[in-house]
């Protein structure tokens, strides 16, 4: 091990012990209240907000000019995660511009920042996986984003329960669903959007909307970041154990 590699095993464990504690009384208590608020949509609402987020994730998922981003070769831990930490920044900062943007404009172009945020979420992450060394063109790797994606935008509950599923990642892969329209896209849509909501919902302020669109953007793509580096050194350190050489670019 090198000291940079000891270090991510540290950074590892402790967001490993996050991703498994309890839920807090006021994580529980904001929970409830979403629980009950959700309880007042009608059905057909939930069902179309269900479709048009399912229908805008796998539209990026999917899209051709990201499903054919070839990996990078893995050379070392820390060179990999020089790289990472400069895309993280990277989208930091666009998504920062974005949310001022839209957050200037009052209500009507708050909307459009959902799909706009979005987009620059899964395309970070799809950067990401590759620079780790895995290429999307495999489906199960896709279904692994969105896993990430959960990880970092759910209630500790739900988190919980998502990293149980991915933690030996390998084994989950040979009972995933044969098509992505098995996903539980009803839960990751309530859950992303109860996370969100009070964040983005003073964005919609006149005048105050810009800065706290940009900060919030700013933070939200940040843990998502360290979310997916976190992600994926477990499935590094799994390999780095289990005596395996890292994924060969095309075949993971």
């Amino acid at each position: 091990m090198t000291p940079y590699e000891e270090h991510a095993i540290r950074e590892l464990r402790t967001w490993q012990h996050q991703m498994l504690g309890a839920p807090s009384f006021a994580n529980k208590l904001a929970k409830r209240m979403q629980v009950k608020l959700n309880s007042y949509i009608p059905e057909k609402v939930h069902a179309a907000i269900t479709a048009t987020i399912k229908q805008m994730v796998r539209a990026v998922l999917f899209g051709s000019e990201l499903t054919t981003r070839k990996p990078y070769p893995f050379t070392s831990l820390q060179l990999t995660e020089a790289l990472v930490q400069e895309r993280i920044n990277f989208y930091r900062k666009a998504g920062a511009a974005e949310g001022g943007i839209t957050g200037a404009g009052g209500i009507l172009l708050s909307f459009a920042d959902f799909p706009l945020l979005l987009g620059l979420k899964l395309k970070m992450l799809f950067e990401i996986a590759a620079l780790y060394g895995y290429s999307a063109e495999d489906y199960r790797e896709r279904v692994y984003l969105l896993h990430i994606f959960q990880l970092a935008f759910s209630s500790q509950e739900q988190r919980r329960q998502v990293y149980l599923h991915i933690e030996k990642w390998e084994e989950q892969v040979r009972h995933l669903p044969e098509d992505i329209h098995d996903f539980d896209w009803r839960t990751f849509q309530q859950e992303y959007r109860d996370y969100i909501d009070l964040a983005k919902m003073a964005q919609l302020i006149p005048i105050i909307g810009a800065p706290i669109g940009a900060v919030v953007n700013y933070r939200l793509l940040h843990k998502l970041g360290i979310t997916a580096m976190n992600a994926y050194r477990m499935r590094w350190l799994a390999e780095h154990q289990a005596g395996s050489p890292h994924p060969v670019p095309g075949n993971k």
